[in-house]
């Protein structure tokens, strides 16, 4: 990736994009890491996160994450997510932060150099153009190597520069004390059949609501050490 040194750039994270793109590819985010990285480059302003809450909900898994991240150097943005059942009664989770992102973003772009989003909506594509407009490059990351690609076509190509979050991986993996990285289990034999069985019905069960969290009041967080 190139970025001049003396720009300003800002981080624009769509949390629920980012988190299914990095599973996708395996592997688990370390955001101390990855501010880190992008913040060796140029010269970070800011760095934002979007993500929907569930008010109602006792628990999420996600929690301390967003705990983290609000004590870490990230701006939080935030809205309360929409709860449905589907028309098969299965229960459903609606919180698009789009327009947040969007209107950050644009509010941002005259203090800016360079805009770094992480998402691969393409609904962002006019967002993209709109900023290159003002003579600000912008630069996307996401990913062609999941099946599907997690990045949409016309997204890819308005914008000044592609990152792929696999490309990444090893600057930015969160490691495990009781797995190893990526690229060390790539190199291990497959599992068996029933072995990947099992696990493929869990990641689904996991799915079913990636980036929601709870709102509740802000505490240092104990359950996420950003490594």
């Amino acid at each position: 990736m190139f970025f001049y040194p003396h720009e300003k750039i800002a981080l624009f994270i769509d949390g629920a994009n980012l988190y299914s793109a990095a599973r996708a590819l395996g592997f688990d985010i370390d955001y101390k890491r990855l501010l880190g990285l992008f913040g060796s480059k140029a010269h970070m302003i800011r760095a934002f996160y979007y993500t929907a809450l569930l008010e109602d909900q006792e628990y999420s898994p996600i929690r301390p994450l967003v705990d983290w991240l609000d004590y870490n150097g990230y701006s939080l943005v935030t809205k309360p997510a929409k709860e449905f059942t589907d028309s098969q009664g299965r229960r459903r989770i609606k919180g698009n932060m789009d327009i947040e992102l969007a209107v950050d973003m644009m509010e941002m772009v005259d203090r800016l150099d360079h805009v770094v989003l992480f998402s691969g909506d393409g609904d962002f594509r006019s967002l993209i153009e709109a900023v290159q407009r003002k003579g600000v490059r912008a630069t996307v990351v996401s990913t062609i190597r999941s099946s599907p690609p997690m990045i949409a076509d016309e997204l890819r190509r308005q914008a000044d520069q592609f990152i792929d979050l696999d490309q990444l991986a090893d600057d930015i993996e969160r490691v495990h004390a009781d797995r190893p990285p990526r690229r060390e289990r790539a190199m291990a034999p497959p599992p068996p059949a029933a072995a990947a069985a099992a696990v493929e019905e869990d990641e689904e069960y996991e799915d079913e609501m990636p980036a929601v969290v709870t709102r509740r009041t802000p505490r240092r967080p104990g359950g996420y050490d950003g490594a």
